[in-house]
């Protein structure tokens, strides 16, 4: 690797790198040399810019919950309810979100970086069924969710169901009818 020649937003180029490797092949892939090969980078740049590999894999993780599809509170009355959730949903499973779910739990020191901000849960997981439930308690002030419906362990049964199913990344991701299908059970 040449020296001396100015990286732009190494971060991103790492994080993207980061997750490529992530997402062809899996979590036990993921080592510092890999990504900073991937990013075509020196592997010195890696630790100039985070104290360790864990402190790194944290930083992706957050930065990438940080782009997880937008919350629903655009769609809240339009559409319909059922419509709105799988739409959502499915771009959330379609997503690296998958990926790190393995990722935090194969590396405990991760767990351990990720509590520091992040106080329960998965991150991505628990970022979806909060969204996910802050949809629904919007749709049911608008009556189109049961009153008596517990709009937050709607979206964490959500998030939940869906991750079981689909948590196989060799699959590929899931097909908007079989996420549909979760989200007509789970708001029936």
């Amino acid at each position: 690797m040449p020296t001396g020649v100015a990286l732009r937003d190494v971060r991103q180029q790492l994080f993207d790198a980061a997750e490529r490797i992530l997402l062809r092949d899996g979590p036990s892939a993921l080592t510092s040399r890999a990504v900073t090969d991937e990013a075509g980078v020196a592997k010195g740049v890696l630790h100039k810019h985070f104290a360790d590999f864990d402190e790194f894999l944290a930083e992706f993780v957050l930065d990438r919950v940080g782009q997880t599809p937008p919350a629903l509170t655009d769609a809240v009355g339009g559409g319909t309810v059922a419509d709105n959730v799988t739409e959502a949903l499915t771009a959330l499973l379609s997503s690296v979100a998958l990926a790190i779910v393995p990722l935090v739990t194969f590396r405990s020191q991760l767990r351990v970086r990720l509590r520091r901000t992040w106080p329960a849960g998965v991150p991505v997981l628990t970022e979806g069924a909060i969204m996910l439930g802050e949809y629904l308690a919007a749709e049911q002030r608008l009556g189109r969710v049961d009153p008596a419906a517990d709009p937050q362990t709607l979206g964490a049964m959500l998030i939940g169901t869906a991750h079981l199913q689909f948590a196989d990344r060799t699959a590929g991701p899931p097909t908007p009818e079989a996420v549909r299908a979760i989200v007509d059970s789970v708001l029936r």
